[in-house]
């Protein structure tokens, strides 16, 4: 690995966080962060590809440039299955999206009914989130969670899956306040755009409106100069459905989508649940590599040995390869959809690095304020302010889009991503979410769903109900002179009851007397009501079991980081750090 020396850094092709945050002398949180941003959730001793890695150090001010990798290197890497050369042509992974009643569902049952042979018909379908179907000899995967909700809930969660997004518009009804929704969505996420023209059997259809109101939002299509296919189809009669997929084929291949399939495994969670029988199900997209039943996976803060893989059919199988979904039984734990998943060697391994991604999720995932985002920009880490827009009548969006988007720097410009009429809606928090976006909303309510949101994904929702106030504070954070404003939340107390001997230290038996203790939480040690030590909760365990935290009247064991000298009647605080916007 070369260290940076100035400005310029030279980066092999594959390295892990760790290598990146040692050439760029970068802390590795600051790099985590950097990731998350790009839809990459990794942990510090997984790797990341050169485009990724050289992406972040431009992003933290470097200069960029290729190592080359001597011959033996070279070998190495191919006999591992990591070469250029072992890269194969993959499915397109696809999303369907639009409003409510334009016919999402209709148009994925209508696809997927078009692959169906003779023998399967009536045959009884496992739903697992997301199925593939052929066309002309080449497979389409869909993801068969439509809707921009869910697309974005998965980039939320760091997960970049979809590589076509397909908009169903109704010919009879044209742009309506979910379409715009999911384009902005789909425009975020910065994937290509496929407009399905649907219900064009029905006697109102007017698809040339459609496509004229396309353009207002930003969407020219092809035979108006621009580059976006709109293809007229009817999910009720099955027309257009073969010229639909002949042009998401077209777009993959333009698009020149590869992986490699013999690499190590790793994919997305799609789907998950806790089934009475089975245990924790998990829908996985796996991306590279070939995952196989055996392995050894981690998914987010879960992890276990894949006893079975099924499809959407419900046949069992032995391997999936990029591109294709499948549900995996094994996890000791249901995960959540976006989690990315890895497979490891041995289980020690993967429980190791269940625990550390979750430690290094919490820290990397700190609020997204106005506040944090100045501070950001005033170190020279942001170069995009990214804002959703929601105001009570369209002159006031208007007036404060324009405004907002006159306020960009040399250095930094303001992201208008999603700008409506209405209160703040889920759907509002989770594009805000994924986009790390701050949300203002002048003179409208937030919807209940929306706050709780907000509150759990620690988004800044900012309410204003004058104009040049707003303006004034989003401007102070263009410059970077917003001051953060921090509080810390007490969590719960546990008492030290018992003190056990254990390999490499000693940990608390303890009585959590309020709140709750998480494993991984800041934590500092009281003794007669003066504190002796401040770190964090390293360990937490319930009748041999790890638990992630205990509540209040529950006994458990307490590891504390470099702490071990307890003493019964000690009592072990817990807390966290919010960020107040």
């Amino acid at each position: 690995m070369t260290q940076a020396s100035g400005r310029t850094v030279a980066l092999p092709r594959t390295l892990t966080v760790r290598d990146l945050s040692e050439a760029l002398n970068v802390s590795s949180v600051d790099i985590i962060k950097e990731l998350m941003k790009r839809g990459v959730m990794a942990a510090i001793n997984q790797s990341i590809d050169h485009d990724v890695a050289a992406s972040v150090a431009q992003a933290l001010g470097f200069d960029v440039e290729q190592m080359e990798a001597p011959a033996a290197a070279t070998a190495d890497r191919r006999a591992e299955g990591e070469g250029e050369g072992d890269l194969q042509s993959r499915p397109p992974v696809v999303t369907v999206m639009g409003h409510v009643d334009h016919g999402k569902t209709s148009l994925l049952d209508a696809i997927r009914q078009t692959n169906v042979t003779a023998q399967e018909v009536g045959a009884i379908t496992q739903h697992i989130g997301a199925y593939q179907v052929e066309v002309n000899g080449h497979k389409i995967t869909f993801i068969d969670t439509p809707g921009h909700e869910a697309f974005t809930a998965l980039r939320a969660r760091g997960a970049s899956v979809t590589d076509i997004a397909v908009l169903v518009v109704a010919a009879d009804d044209s742009i309506m306040p979910q379409t715009i929704e999911a384009i902005d969505h789909a425009k975020a996420a910065n994937v290509p755009i496929i407009v399905a023209i649907n219900k064009i059997d029905l006697p109102a259809a007017n698809p040339e409106k459609v496509k004229q109101d396309l353009v207002q939002h930003g969407l020219v299509i092809e035979e108006f100069g621009g580059e976006v296919i709109a293809v007229p189809v009817s999910a009720k009669t099955h027309e257009g459905l073969d010229n639909l997929l002949e042009h998401i084929q077209l777009v993959a291949e333009i698009s020149e989508l590869k992986a490699n399939p013999d690499c190590q495994p790793e994919g997305v969670i799609i789907e998950s649940e806790m089934n009475p029988s089975r245990g924790p199900l998990a829908t996985v997209i796996v991306q590279r590599g070939t995952l196989r039943v055996g392995d050894i996976v981690i998914a987010g803060a879960s992890w276990g040995k894949v006893k079975a893989m099924f499809d959407e059919k419900g046949a069992r199988v032995t391997a999936a390869g990029p591109a294709t979904p499948v549900e995996i039984m094994g996890l000791n734990t249901v995960p959540r959809p976006g989690d990315p998943f890895a497979v490891v060697d041995e289980e020690r391994e993967a429980r190791e690095a269940a625990e550390e991604r979750e430690r290094e999720t919490a820290e990397a995932g700190r609020a997204v304020s106005l506040e944090a985002i100045s501070g950001d920009i005033a170190a020279g880490r942001v170069k995009d302010l990214n804002i959703i827009i929601k105001g009570d009548t369209n002159g006031s969006v208007e007036a404060i889009r324009s405004s907002l988007e006159r306020l960009g720097a040399v250095d930094v410009r303001v992201n208008v991503i999603h700008s409506a009429v209405g209160n703040v809606s889920e759907s509002d928090v989770m594009l805000a979410t994924a986009s790390r976006a701050i949300v203002v909303a002048f003179n409208v309510k937030v919807d209940p769903g929306a706050r709780r949101i907000s509150e759990t994904e620690r988004i800044d929702i900012r309410n204003y109900q004058i104009i040049y106030e707003l303006i004034e504070d989003v401007e102070k954070a263009v410059k970077g002179l917003m001051e953060p404003v921090t509080a810390e939340v007490i969590d719960g107390h546990a008492e030290v009851r018992a003190i056990f001997r254990v390999r490499g230290g000693r940990v608390a038996g303890c009585m959590i007397t309020d709140g709750l203790v998480r494993r991984n939480s800041l934590a500092r040690v009281l003794r007669q009501g003066e504190m002796i030590h401040e770190s964090r909760v390293s360990s937490l365990r319930r009748f041999q079991e790890d638990v992630r935290e205990v509540a209040t009247g529950l006994e458990c064991g307490i590891g504390v980081e470099k702490f071990d000298s307890f003493s019964e009647g000690d009592v072990i605080e817990a807390f966290h750090i919010e960020q107040k916007g």
